[in-house]
């Protein structure tokens, strides 16, 4: 395998935001959910510069600032940056995967061909 694969990956997870958001007021559920999805991000993916898909807001803002959903089935994927003067040379872009049901979901890796 080529060294420069393993930095451009795809990877399905589970978010589980009931547990992130748990004893927060309630104006600030569906804002501190969104910094969660982004801090879940970073960590799972290591980069900095973390941008969501419109569709992944609309997602989470759809029952409003005071019920975020419970959980929030996600694509993370670590992708190279186009911007020469960028300080990170890769950043993740969170993209939305609608299911059906969360039940016995596991973190996948997806072929991005």
């Amino acid at each position: 395998m080529a060294p420069n694969k393993p930095d451009l990956v795809s990877r399905d997870y589970t978010i589980h935001l009931a547990k992130r958001t748990h004893k927060t007021t309630f104006k600030s559920k569906t804002p501190k959910a969104i910094k969660e999805i982004k801090k879940f991000a970073e960590d799972a993916m290591g980069t900095k510069d973390i941008r969501l898909d419109p569709k992944v807001n609309k997602e989470v803002w759809k029952q409003g600032v005071r019920n975020p959903p419970k959980r929030i089935r996600v694509r993370l994927s670590r992708k190279r940056n186009e911007d020469e003067d960028a300080d990170e040379k890769l950043y993740t872009l969170v993209q939305l995967v609608e299911v059906s049901s969360f039940k016995g979901l596991q973190t996948e890796t997806v072929d991005s061909a």
